[in-house]
Protein backbone atom coordinates (compact mmCIF):
# COMPACT_ATOMS: atom_id res chain seq x y z
CA UNK A 1 0.00 0.00 0.00
CA UNK A 2 1.14 3.47 -1.02
CA UNK A 3 1.20 4.78 2.94
CA UNK A 4 3.54 2.01 3.87
CA UNK A 5 6.63 2.46 2.32
CA UNK A 6 9.66 3.69 4.18
CA UNK A 7 11.55 5.96 1.90
CA UNK A 8 13.08 9.24 2.21
CA UNK A 9 11.30 11.29 -0.42
CA UNK A 10 7.98 9.69 0.18
CA UNK A 11 8.72 11.50 3.36
CA UNK A 12 9.67 14.48 1.96
CA UNK A 13 6.36 15.14 -0.20
CA UNK A 14 4.35 14.24 2.87
CA UNK A 15 6.05 16.77 4.74
CA UNK A 16 5.41 19.33 2.64
CA UNK A 17 1.78 18.32 1.32
CA UNK A 18 0.56 17.87 5.17
CA UNK A 19 0.98 21.45 6.35
CA UNK A 20 -0.88 22.65 3.04
CA UNK A 21 -3.95 20.49 4.79
CA UNK A 22 -3.24 22.23 7.79
CA UNK A 23 -3.53 26.07 6.97
CA UNK A 24 -6.66 25.14 4.74
CA UNK A 25 -8.22 23.44 8.30
CA UNK A 26 -7.01 26.29 10.22
CA UNK A 27 -8.84 28.49 7.38
CA UNK A 28 -11.91 26.33 7.64
CA UNK A 29 -12.07 26.53 11.26
CA UNK A 30 -11.44 29.99 12.23
CA UNK A 31 -11.70 32.22 9.32
CA UNK A 32 -14.69 30.41 7.48
CA UNK A 33 -16.21 33.87 7.68
CA UNK A 34 -13.98 35.09 4.98
CA UNK A 35 -13.35 33.95 1.48
CA UNK A 36 -10.01 32.02 0.35
CA UNK A 37 -8.88 34.96 -1.37
CA UNK A 38 -9.40 37.85 1.54
CA UNK A 39 -7.82 34.86 3.70
CA UNK A 40 -4.71 34.67 1.73
CA UNK A 41 -5.32 38.55 1.40
CA UNK A 42 -5.22 38.95 4.85
CA UNK A 43 -2.37 36.42 5.56
CA UNK A 44 0.04 38.85 2.78
CA UNK A 45 -0.88 42.17 4.63
CA UNK A 46 -0.12 40.49 8.42
CA UNK A 47 3.48 38.43 8.04
CA UNK A 48 3.36 38.19 11.70
CA UNK A 49 -0.13 36.37 11.59
CA UNK A 50 1.01 34.25 8.48
CA UNK A 51 3.79 32.90 10.56
CA UNK A 52 2.14 31.94 13.18
CA UNK A 53 -0.39 30.35 10.80
CA UNK A 54 2.76 28.35 9.26
CA UNK A 55 3.24 27.32 12.72
CA UNK A 56 -0.33 26.20 13.32
CA UNK A 57 0.08 24.24 9.98
CA UNK A 58 2.79 22.29 11.09
CA UNK A 59 0.65 20.35 13.23
CA UNK A 60 -0.61 18.20 10.52
CA UNK A 61 3.34 17.22 9.95
CA UNK A 62 3.77 16.30 13.84
CA UNK A 63 0.48 13.99 12.91
CA UNK A 64 2.29 12.27 9.97
CA UNK A 65 5.82 11.94 11.91
CA UNK A 66 4.13 10.44 14.71
CA UNK A 67 2.25 7.42 12.89
CA UNK A 68 5.16 6.96 10.81
CA UNK A 69 7.64 6.75 13.79
CA UNK A 70 4.92 4.44 15.12
CA UNK A 71 4.94 2.48 12.12
CA UNK A 72 8.54 2.08 12.71
CA UNK A 73 8.98 3.76 9.07
CA UNK A 74 12.13 5.53 9.90
CA UNK A 75 12.78 6.90 6.32
CA UNK A 76 9.87 8.21 5.77
CA UNK A 77 9.55 9.92 9.23
CA UNK A 78 12.79 11.58 8.24
CA UNK A 79 11.68 12.90 5.11
CA UNK A 80 8.84 14.51 7.30
CA UNK A 81 11.07 15.77 9.65
CA UNK A 82 12.81 17.47 7.11
CA UNK A 83 10.17 18.95 5.33
CA UNK A 84 9.17 20.49 9.49
CA UNK A 85 12.12 21.97 9.23
CA UNK A 86 12.39 24.18 6.11
CA UNK A 87 9.27 24.94 6.90
CA UNK A 88 9.99 26.19 10.43
CA UNK A 89 13.11 28.00 8.55
CA UNK A 90 10.33 29.38 6.45
CA UNK A 91 8.37 30.92 9.18
CA UNK A 92 10.93 32.30 10.99
CA UNK A 93 12.67 34.16 8.22
CA UNK A 94 8.90 35.72 7.73
CA UNK A 95 9.22 36.65 11.18
CA UNK A 96 12.54 38.55 11.32
CA UNK A 97 12.67 39.62 7.93
CA UNK A 98 9.86 40.38 6.33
Amino acid sequence: MLFNKDHFGFGLLLGFIAPIFGLFGYYYWKFSLFTLNEFFQVLMLQKSLLSGIISIALIANAIVFTVYINKQKDKTAKGVFIATCVYALISLGFKWFV
